[in-house]
């Protein structure tokens, strides 16, 4: 057996092709950015063509300067971009863009579906229970799930219903594309709301979620866990790929569940914090539990037999990817600078130029509105308490507690969940790169956060575990061993008051402006 995986890892920003060992070591890798589409009223989607071209362009760069393997892969593992919507035909092809986990237009369908005579926090007391009993979770008001999605794709674009065979999240496509099989894996359908998940061995649609939802079982793949085989590479992808047809592919599993495996904190309780355009922090946990309130579930890993904390915000890196474009470099009457290719680096030596707190700046990090700790997708964000003696050092330095100070806000409610504080905590994704993020985070958090190796290949890190998991080559008790902590961060106890007190203040701009918020973005 070959003792290489490949792993594809489809980003918000566009598709990462790796090669990796079977025991998680990274070798090589490619990637290649794709468009974002934001239209009004919260869309947001993506050409799925422009996910295969981008795949199909890594490979080849991967092929031109001999990262490719001789002998070849011993599997192919997909992690990607979660709580997407593909709608697909009956030969498997796109019948539109898809529905990325940004979009928000479902969120009056989903208004109406979990409705009632009577509700508690927008939904009807006995749907939510019934959810709440058989998934652990329950569909989001913000209209981001796929539920939502499909609804708002078969009002809006009627025209496409009878073209549409199946709706399928994005890592489910590309299997569908390597392999020309159809079918999801028990993590991935999660957040369409229709499976029963209390038995992490069987995890099957419930015909009664299904009535609920006002969805159809044929809509739906059939279902696979996260380390069994889908299929194997057709000839057609692999004459693209530019590999031998044949070799098997993996179930896989979205970037939030991936991120968890690649970040080495994979036994129960141990905290990993992914900082990518959105962010999470989880952990696995021994019990199926929900916390409505707080938007936070334990939801089905892709580690057999095991459930992970499931939850998100909406935009981290994505404000620093808004900082860099829009505000530092953006193509306007006022400038055409195109940003240097070392501007986080930069943006970290600006930050670290000025002192903690940011001279009294808070930045509120809801760009796109916020998923968890709070379920609004009407609220905003931006800079406040700016004064005349503020510079744009401030301004850069907020930006990072911004979303500092919101990982710590979902650190209250994930701790809370759990029963019990982190010891430490590992971080992931693009920003894992940055030591100066990662001390603002120790500080503000008041956690020790771990750096770890090749912080930004986490997800694919976790997909070829997964695959060696898969392949036998791996015991899922050693997966921690196969990820090294680089660098720790301990809080600095100098910046506790300080911090704590522009936390109190963040804390209250979301209570005191979600109501205006709400009155102008309620469209």
């Amino acid at each position: 057996m070959s003792e290489y995986v490949l792993t594809i890892d489809l980003g918000t920003s566009g598709p990462k092709t790796a090669v990796f060992t079977v025991e998680g070591d990274y070798i090589d890798g490619e990637f290649e950015p794709v468009e974002l589409k934001l239209s009004d009223h919260g869309g947001a989607e993506q050409r799925p063509a422009d996910w295969w071209a981008g795949i199909v362009a890594g490979m080849k760069r991967l092929r031109e300067r001999g990262a490719v393997p001789e002998q070849g892969f011993a599997a192919i593992s997909v992690t990607s971009q979660w709580s997407g919507t593909v709608a697909i035909d009956a030969q498997g092809e796109p019948v539109c863009d898809s529905v990325i986990w940004m979009d928000s237009r479902g969120a009056t369908d989903i208004a109406k579906l979990v409705g009632g005579p009577i509700k508690v926090q927008g939904y009807d007391p006995r749907k939510l229970r019934r959810w709440i009993s058989l998934t652990g979770g329950v569909p989001s008001l913000s209209g981001k799930d796929p539920i939502a999605h499909i609804h708002w794709l078969r009002r809006t674009k009627p025209e496409l219903n009878d073209r549409t065979d199946m709706y399928l999240e994005p890592k489910d496509w590309l299997n569908l594309k390597l392999t020309g099989v159809r079918a999801a894996t028990y993590d991935s359908i999660v957040m369409t709301w229709v499976t029963d998940n209390r038995d992490l061995g069987n995890v099957r649609y419930s015909p009664e979620l299904l009535a609920l939802a006002g969805l159809k079982r044929e809509w739906m793949p059939d279902l696979i866990p996260a380390t069994s085989f889908v299929g194997n590479l057709t000839e057609d992808a692999a004459q693209e790929l530019g590999v031998s047809a044949g070799i098997p592919v993996i179930g896989g599993t979205p970037d939030v569940q991936s991120a968890a495996v690649g970040s080495g904190a994979v036994q129960d309780y141990e905290g990993h914090l992914y900082l990518g355009t959105s962010s999470w922090l989880s952990c696995h946990v021994p019990f199926k539990k929900t916390d409505v309130m707080r938007g936070v579930a334990s939801l089905p890993s892709p580690l057999p037999g095991r459930y992970f904390v499931a939850d998100e915000q909406e935009t981290a890196g994505a404000c620093l990817n808004w900082l860099r474009d829009q505000v530092l470099f953006p193509q306007d009457e006022l400038s055409n600078e195109i940003a240097p290719e070392d501007v986080f680096i930069r943006i970290d030596r600006l930050a670290a130029s000025t002192e903690p707190g940011s001279n009294g700046v808070i930045f509120t990090p809801w760009l796109n509105g916020e998923r968890t700790p709070v379920d609004d997708h009407t609220i905003r964000g931006g800079w406040h308490n700016l004064s005349l003696r503020n510079d744009r050092a401030d301004m850069v330095r907020a930006v990072l507690e911004g979303v500092a100070f919101n990982s710590r806000w979902l650190l209250e409610a994930v701790e809370k969940f759990t029963d019990r504080p982190f010891p430490w905590i590992n971080v992931v994704g693009g920003g894992g790169v940055s030591p100066v993020w990662a001390q603002i985070h120790a500080d503000v958090m008041n956690r020790p956060i771990r750096r770890v190796e090749n912080p930004i290949r986490a997800n694919a890190r976790g997909a070829a575990l997964l695959a060696g998991v898969a392949l036998g080559a791996i015991d899922v008790s050693d997966l921690g061993a196969k990820v090294k902590v680089v660098e720790v961060h301990t809080p600095n106890p100098a910046n506790r008051k300080e911090y704590d007190r522009l936390y109190k203040a963040f804390r209250s701009m979301y209570k005191q402006n979600r109501s205006i918020h709400r009155k102008l973005n309620a469209h």
